[in-house]
């Protein structure tokens, strides 16, 4: 969602209570028919919007907060696999578990197990009818780290001669850490599915295609054209407010 999207809603909100300051000034000679747009109900709609749009800056808000404690949380974790991928390797494990323990590691670092081939040497492969493809090393998304992480401790676990003194090392540690992790990105999950519930909500009160406070706002200025005239001085109060129905 853009900042230009927000920042037009929040421009067809204000216009929209500047059209109900015209039409409060109109006094007993604006009486439309149509129910949805008496000045009570333009009113009504007019704090229903602002509702909506407080509420989402408010899980915005939510959402913000969580990413940059998730952010916070994951930045330790590479220089931490790390460590315990040394404090592996200076144990009397075996080479196969630590192996394993550093593809794990590797995975947590975002590197790769071999370089990135060159154009070159791809056409070579190709040429010799081998496969050039490479597996992206993008596997440091949130949920990738997370999973490599527990798979990480979950090896460790089957170690007996991984037992370091150093408790941030520790598999106890280790565990504690990881759920830390799990539910800072649930956060981060949940607020998002909020956040983006909310602007739907708030969308659909603003932009909502025939009870939206656009919709009533566009209808309104007709009915004040209607009652007044294009030339009169009332509609000219209000024909320059602009609701415009702003691109996603």
């Amino acid at each position: 969602m853009s900042k230009t999207f927000e920042t037009g809603l929040a421009k067809n909100v204000a216009n929209f209570e500047t059209l109900i300051s015209y039409v409060v000034g109109y006094g007993p000679a604006y009486n439309p028919s149509n129910a949805a747009i008496q000045l009570s109900s333009l009113q009504a709609k007019a704090e229903t919007a602002k509702a909506a749009m407080a509420t989402t800056n408010e899980l915005l808000a939510s959402y913000t907060t969580a990413v940059a404690a998730r952010k916070v949380a994951f930045e330790p974790l590479s220089k931490l696999s790390t460590r315990i991928f040394n404090s592996l390797k200076a144990t009397t494990a075996t080479q196969a578990n630590i192996d394993n323990a550093e593809s794990n590691h590797r995975k947590l670092q975002g590197r790769r197990a071999s370089a990135v081939l060159t154009e070159a040497e791809k056409e070579s492969l190709t040429a010799e009818g081998k496969t050039a493809n490479q597996i992206s090393a993008s596997q440091r998304s949130f949920d990738n780290q997370l999973e490599t992480l527990d798979k990480q401790i979950k090896l460790l676990s089957t170690i007996s001669a991984y037992n370091p003194n150093e408790t941030e090392l520790q598999l106890t540690s280790l565990r504690n850490l990881y759920n830390d992790l799990l539910q800072k990105n649930r956060q981060v999950i949940n607020d998002e599915a909020a956040l983006s519930s909310g602007r739907i909500a708030r969308d659909k009160e603003i932009d909502g295609e025939t009870s939206g406070m656009i919709s009533l706002a566009l209808t309104a200025k007709d009915y004040t054209k209607s009652l007044f005239g294009q030339s009169s001085q009332e509609f000219k109060q209000i024909s320059g407010l602009s609701f415009s129905r702003p691109k996603i």
